[in-house]
């Protein structure tokens, strides 16, 4: 491991100071994913600023039902909020996912969207890496694909965010509220991650020195009616290869509204536009589920490699997604 740097800053603005005027600066939260890239040699930071302490840990009410998450929560504290469960159930199920106890006790809120890809190539400094060292290539073209993307991916890249928290943040229209060196911004939270195109070095839209302080949830009465679905290789401690954060919202029989968000299987949690569009209006029934992942998957683009690459997420998905929607319908008849 490299030798850094580091500080614990005053306020939200000091520590965005420090990392903004300092190139090989970054943010320390949790800790849960640099610390492993620390050791791994994946980075090699020249200054650390911890902000654990000066980011809000606590979840307010917004109008309408909505919440405003301080970005210091901690994934546990979030997952057991009442109102979260209630309002949001889909978010509590996706966190609860994730990782393990003792990780999201101290996993944030605000760094787990930022969290990198769990790619074996990108956590192997010894082999090739756009993501890690552009220009150098993908070992994982022609390699062991299983676990990568079969949407918006690139010659370049074609890995996938590990996020389970993110791909429910996606489908509930959440927006990640920024503090940078020119001031506060607001960014959709469906517009926060970048697909890989021809700079994967790159996973999100954040410049350098840009600060998550809190992430708001709108209200959304259907929320109630949300599920988080993730379909992995054990029970625990393992990321998805497929996952679906869904809302549904169903008047005598039919859907007036959804909300369809994938993981696992793009660069960036991939919000299904093109499934929702076709829920709308449909009767809620397998066949109107399997049409929408349809809609959505035809521009699936599996990748070939050892071990058969990863086909096969189609069909799982498809399934993954009947079986949610399904499973939510039914709360509708209870």
């Amino acid at each position: 491991m490299k030798p850094f740097g580091y500080r614990d800053p005053t306020s939200a603005a000091d520590a965005v100071r420090s990392v903004a005027g300092d190139p090989a600066a970054v943010f320390l939260a949790g800790g849960t994913n640099l610390v492993d890239h620390l050791k791994l040699g994946v980075a090699a930071p020249g200054l650390v600023v911890n902000v654990a302490g000066v980011l809000s840990a606590e979840i307010q009410e917004l109008d309408a039902g909505g919440l405003r998450i301080g970005a210091a929560v901690s994934n546990s504290e979030l997952a057991a909020d009442h109102r979260v469960r209630e309002r949001f159930p889909v978010l509590s199920q996706a966190l609860l996912s994730g990782a393990s106890g003792q990780l999201r006790n101290m996993a944030t809120t605000g760094g787990n969207p930022l969290q990198r890809t769990r790619c074996v190539y990108f956590q192997d400094v010894t082999t090739p890496c756009n993501k890690r060292e552009p220009g150098s290539g993908c070992s994982a073209v022609g390699g062991w694909t299983r676990n990568h993307a079969i949407l918006g991916a690139s010659e370049h890249c074609v890995a996938v965010h590990p996020s389970d928290m993110a791909v429910a943040m996606a489908a509930l229209d959440a927006r990640v509220r920024v503090l940078g060196p020119d001031g506060e911004r607001t960014i959709p939270f469906v517009d926060l991650h970048r697909l890989p195109g021809d700079t994967p070095e790159r996973d999100t839209v954040l410049e350098h020195g840009e600060l998550i302080t809190a992430i708001d949830l709108p209200g959304l009465p259907f929320g109630r009616r949300s599920a988080y679905r993730k379909v992995r290789d054990r029970a625990s401690y393992a990321f998805a290869l497929v996952s679906v954060a869904a809302a549904l919202d169903i008047e005598d029989g039919v859907i007036t509204d959804a909300r369809v968000a994938f993981g696992g299987v793009a660069h960036a949690p991939w919000r299904a536009y093109r499934a929702e569009e076709a829920l709308r209006g449909s009767a809620a029934s397998d066949p109107s589920y399997r049409a929408a992942a349809d809609r959505e998957l035809a521009a699936a683009r599996p990748v070939r490699g050892l071990g058969g690459g990863n086909a096969f997420k189609i069909p799982l998905l498809r399934r993954t997604l009947t079986a949610t929607l399904r499973g939510l319908a039914r709360e509708d008849t209870r």
